[in-house]
């Protein structure tokens, strides 16, 4: 019994892991993001770390001051590459279509 419960903890383990080794590639994108100004530079610069499937998750709730303080986060936290025009751009296409509500 114990070798079945071990043998399923390191299967498990094992497609987890396989799971993580598969980070999000530069300009890689799982979920397709909706056309506008500032979307050339969300998927070159935000794919970086992840796949667009955390905008589309977040957009149910985020407001203006959400995405400000998300787009604030990467930068100073995680220390995204961005400079100041590129996150100006990337935050006006999050409000726009993705923040709380918005249309599409």
């Amino acid at each position: 019994m114990f070798r079945f419960f071990s043998a399923l903890l390191l299967l498990g383990a094992l497609v987890r892991l396989g799971a993580l080794a598969q980070p999000a590639m530069a300009g890689e994108q799982f979920v397709p993001i909706k056309p506008g100004a500032g979307q050339e530079q969300i998927q070159a610069r935000c794919t970086i770390c992840h796949s667009m499937d955390y905008v589309r998750i977040n957009s149910g709730f985020l407001s203006a001051d959400g995405w400000k303080a998300e787009v604030a986060k990467m930068r100073t936290a995680f220390g995204a590459p961005l400079d100041d025009a590129d996150a100006e751009a990337i935050l006006r296409y999050l409000i726009e279509n993705y923040g709380a509500g918005a249309k599409g």
